[in-house]
């Protein structure tokens, strides 16, 4: 049984990586096919329990075979949970297995590729605010592509200095109040539109 299950794994695993059943594999994922060797893994975490014995128990009385099929059965569940079992964690460590972080590449594969629409999208505008969040846009796609593994926040790079600037019209506002240069409705409503604004450029 542990034979035929790793005949069976490894061909399937074959089956993958020629895409004869492409159904099977999507060659335009950036997760990468099984390797050989997380295949051998897979194929020796075939451990059998209760499942098994509770499939022998029901078979009826009288029915052909029965005692040998409760003993195969359990000689599957104690041979499968003692050897493989016992074995599974030193090969672990033997294979030295590294998945590569698959979902971490096609995360930075993603990323590059949403900074590139987001950059397509303005392209052409020659307003002042196009041309600023170009800059933006194209300092987070440079950090995508020369560090993929980088975790980017869902701050713009000018946001911070938004936050400095945004305090310092709150702190001239206030002072504005303080000396009765403007009343409270007026410094009420600037101080609404600060917020709102503080809130765009606040951090995820």
């Amino acid at each position: 049984m542990i034979l035929t299950r790793i005949v069976w794994m490894m061909f399937y695993i074959a089956v993958i990586h020629t895409r004869f059943a492409t159904y099977l594999y999507n060659p335009s994922r950036h997760t990468g096919a099984p390797s050989v060797k997380s295949s051998l893994l897979m194929s020796w975490c075939g451990m059998r329990g209760i499942v098994t014995l509770a499939a022998a128990f029901a078979l009826p009385q009288g029915f052909p075979y029965r005692d040998l099929i409760l003993l195969t059965a359990f000689g599957v569940v104690l041979g499968t949970l003692v050897i493989q079992g016992l074995t599974l964690r030193p090969l672990i460590a033997w294979l030295a297995l590294d998945d590569g972080d698959p979902v971490g590449r096609e995360v930075g594969w993603a990323r590059r590729a949403a900074f590139h629409a987001a950059l397509e999208s303005i392209d052409g505008d020659k307003s002042p605010e196009a041309e600023m969040l170009r800059l933006e846009y194209q300092q987070m796609l440079t950090q995508a592509e020369s560090d993929p593994d980088s975790m980017i926040s869902g701050e713009m790079p000018a946001d911070p200095l938004r936050r400095q600037a945004i305090g310092a019209a709150r702190r001239a506002l206030f002072d504005m109040r303080q000396s009765g240069e403007i009343g409270d409705d007026a410094f009420h409503r600037l101080e609404e539109e600060l917020d709102w604004a503080e809130l765009s450029a606040a951090k995820s």
